[in-house]
């Protein structure tokens, strides 16, 4: 007969010895697990990244389908089981096996680690391609009614790696060999758009000018009259990228590098703040001047807002390139500097979701994991926006949201008729938990 685990040497609370077993039953310490399965079930994101695979097993065999093998990882992702590794445990998890639609004690055990990784080493482009267009389909399937405008902040960030993974390349500016992938998020809301995995050096007009194409034709096929402003640093700023924009009737604002016939330019403009900046009480000076500007490979002149600072330190002088109308002020302070909220929403996926775990050696099989790292994301993002407006969960990050609502333990019951969930009676969140599953639950699929 097998002995009960047992934790030894444990000293005594009050001349009481103290015991600890572990002969608690069926548990697990994922109870929030049923949360995010909710989430999942109505975004349909199994589907999204499940659907373009085509399974070429026999029928007959199959004991794990490929919408439960993806579930289990995007689970697990957002739980911070980031590694494909996990599952090796995690599948017998009474709250994971919930979270894939299977009965925790009557039902087979979860997918292993290898039957993951076939998965993920069998996706090629062209279903790469369907599963990024079933994510923007999935951006514009939730929102409830059609939006008036939308704000696409595109910018890019490097994903390290440590061996020879097809398509990484050195990068000067990260120092290591990397891949250096394009994420777009919609501003206002802040959910993912599109995460393209790329070699690891900074894009071309061209290459920006085709993801942009693709990305805005798919959001118009949906709502044909939005307004959508784009917003990017200063290398997503050419002469292709901004005819394409304006051929698709987008708005734009977007950073410019400064040259030397800009610096030429703005050269009478510094010396007027820095002799202003000398007046007494005047510590910091910062001017804004419009004027039309033609790039030497431009087809015609664009709108350019010079920000010029002069301060103790120097001065200094930033360019943005848009089509917006107003002040000068408002469009660089406002509407342009608004774009760091997207650094911070590129923080949350690769450090809360482990986005850059793209150790594979195949590209295509790294853009798949890319893949179930965004529906890690979407997962705890709806999770997030499901709390009330005014509370401090709106600007938690995802591990705090992690270790409120997803770390929670959980004795886990398969009866005759129903499954029987018990949650700690004295958890520090309660309320917010009950307000949290009553939001999901009822905002419909």
């Amino acid at each position: 007969m097998q002995s009960t685990p047992f934790l030894p040497g444990l000293s005594a609370v009050r001349s009481k010895p103290l015991t600890a077993l572990f002969d608690a039953g069926s548990m697990s310490s994922d109870g929030g697990i049923v949360l995010l399965r909710e989430i999942a079930l109505r975004l349909g994101l199994a589907d999204v990244v499940s659907g373009p695979v085509r399974d070429v097993r026999e029928p007959a065999r199959i004991r794990h389908t490929y919408s439960e093998m993806v579930t289990a990882r995007m689970l697990a992702i957002a739980a911070g089981y980031e590694d494909c590794d996990d599952l090796d445990q995690l599948r017998f998890d009474p709250a994971f096996k919930i979270g894939c639609g299977r009965a925790p004690e009557t039902d087979q055990d979860l997918m292993s680690q290898p039957t993951l990784s076939r998965l993920e080493n069998l996706a090629d482009w062209r279903a790469l391609a369907r599963i990024g267009i079933g994510f923007i389909d999935l951006f514009c399937r939730s929102f409830r009614l059609a939006p008036k405008r939308i704000v696409l902040d595109i910018d890019e960030t490097y994903d390290a790696v440590h061996g020879e993974q097809q398509l990484s390349m050195f990068n000067v500016h990260a120092g290591t060999r990397c891949f250096q992938p394009i994420m777009i998020f919609e501003a206002t809301t802040g959910r993912p758009v599109a995460a393209l995995l790329r070699p690891g050096k900074s894009p071309s007009g061209r290459e920006i000018a085709a993801i942009l194409t693709h990305v805005i034709r798919r959001i118009r096929k949906h709502w044909p009259t939005v307004a959508i402003l784009v917003r990017g640093d200063s290398q997503y700023t050419s002469g292709i990228v901004l005819e394409t924009l304006e051929r698709m009737r987008c708005d734009y604002i977007l950073g410019f590098a400064i040259n030397a016939k800009l610096k030429s330019l703005a050269e009478p403009w510094r010396a007027e703040c820095l002799r202003r900046q000398c007046l007494p009480h005047r510590p910091t000076v910062r001017r804004f001047h419009t004027f039309a500007y033609r790039g030497a490979r431009w087809s015609r002149s664009h709108k350019v807002i010079a920000r010029i600072e002069a301060t103790a330190n120097g001065s200094d002088a930033r360019f943005i390139v848009t089509n917006l109308e107003g002040r000068s002020k408002h469009l660089y302070e406002k509407v342009y500097c608004a774009r760091g909220a997207a650094e911070n929403l590129i923080k949350d996926f690769k450090l809360y979701t482990r986005a850059d775990k793209t150790a594979c050696h195949r590209f295509e099989a790294n853009q798949f994991r890319l893949f179930l790292h965004l529906g890690a994301y979407w997962l705890l993002h709806e999770l997030r926006r499901a709390s009330p407006k005014r509370s401090p969960w709106r600007g938690a990050t995802f591990e705090t949201i992690r270790r409120a609502f997803i770390k929670i333990a959980v004795r886990v019951e398969e009866m005759k008729t129903r499954i029987k969930l018990s949650l700690p009676a004295n958890a520090p969140n309660k309320v917010a938990f009950i307000a949290l599953t009553g939001a999901i639950t009822t905002a419909g699929p």
